[in-house]
């Protein structure tokens, strides 16, 4: 006899905002949360803390949910997805889409608080979460949709703190705003090609898209050269904002462990635990960052 298991809807709701996966929704507010802290010189008002917080975990709710009804019909056959609640059925489309639409209200109405640049940068966001699951269907490189997804978290937090100015440009070196922007893209596209290394027997299989299949033999130094680059913009960062000691310390402890994270890349053999690993290590390297920034821009 086959007994039947019903995941109640509340805990279904739940997995599909993937807030019992906490990673993924720190990973996206890190880079939020560098820029306020940058753009306020280490001391941003807590209002206004909160409110990127909050938009932050909508945001990621929100585009966890789009993603999950744009593949509620691929999900089920990667191993890793297939459990997720609308490729299970625990969830109807119905459901997804009124979820999807309240997240998106409730960013849409934390981001009224904000200034007018900052509310038109919150709404240019959109249209590229929305669209990042199709990207992963014809475009080789759909982790770079996805870090220009995660780079308007930098634009978004950094006007919010300067009132409807990006930011100055500052001598030599550029502009300190886009260095931010720019690691964030670099670190995007190296921890999420790691994270899809996992997939790609799955993604080969079904022809999903991905950069873990775009660089083939070359995807270790892939991710090892945007690691590189994302130290190479702080490290500009770091000069254009006087940064302090503690910012150039903690800069090199995360460029220590991401040389360690690409030395374990290249290895023959990879357990595959080790990308989900070093995945969620790119969650406490993004805030040890953060400690750096906090203290370095008040110094």
């Amino acid at each position: 006899m086959t007994i039947e298991r019903h995941t109640p809807t509340w805990l279904a709701i739940v997995r599909l905002l993937r807030w019992d996966k906490p990673e993924g929704r720190l990973i996206l507010m890190l880079p939020a949360l560098w820029a306020v802290v940058l753009a306020a010189r280490g001391k941003p008002p807590l209002l206004l803390v909160g409110v990127v917080v909050l938009g932050a975990l909508a945001t990621s709710a929100a585009g966890c949910v789009v993603n999950d009804l744009w593949d509620r019909d691929i999900d089920p056959k990667v191993q890793r997805t297939r459990s997720r609640p609308l490729a299970a059925r625990d969830l109807s489309v119905k459901v997804g889409l009124v979820v999807a639409l309240v997240a998106f209200g409730c960013a849409w109405g934390l981001s009224l608080y904000l200034n007018p640049l900052t509310f038109w940068l919150c709404v240019a966001a959109v249209p590229v979460i929305v669209l990042y699951p199709l990207a992963k269907r014809i475009f080789p490189m759909p982790q770079l949709v996805l870090a220009i997804a995660w780079g308007f978290a930098v634009l978004i937090s950094w006007s919010a703190v300067s009132c409807n100015a990006i930011a100055a440009p500052t001598p030599c070196l550029g502009n300190a705003t886009w260095l931010l922007w720019g690691a964030t893209v670099l670190w995007t596209l190296g921890f999420d090609i790691v994270y899809a290394m996992s997939d790609r027997d799955d993604d080969r299989r079904i022809g999903i898209k991905s950069g873990a299949l775009f660089f083939g033999t070359y995807v270790s130094h892939a991710v090892g050269s945007f690691f590189a680059g994302t130290v190479a913009c702080l490290a500009s960062l770091g000069i254009v904002m006087l940064l302090g000691v503690a910012f150039w310390l903690t800069l090199t402890i995360a460029a220590m462990l991401w040389a360690w994270q690409y030395y374990r890349l290249c290895q023959k053999t990879i357990p595959h635990r080790l990308y989900a690993q070093l995945f969620k290590q790119n969650v406490a390297i993004g805030f040890v960052l953060l400690v750096g920034m906090i203290l370095g821009a008040r110094g």
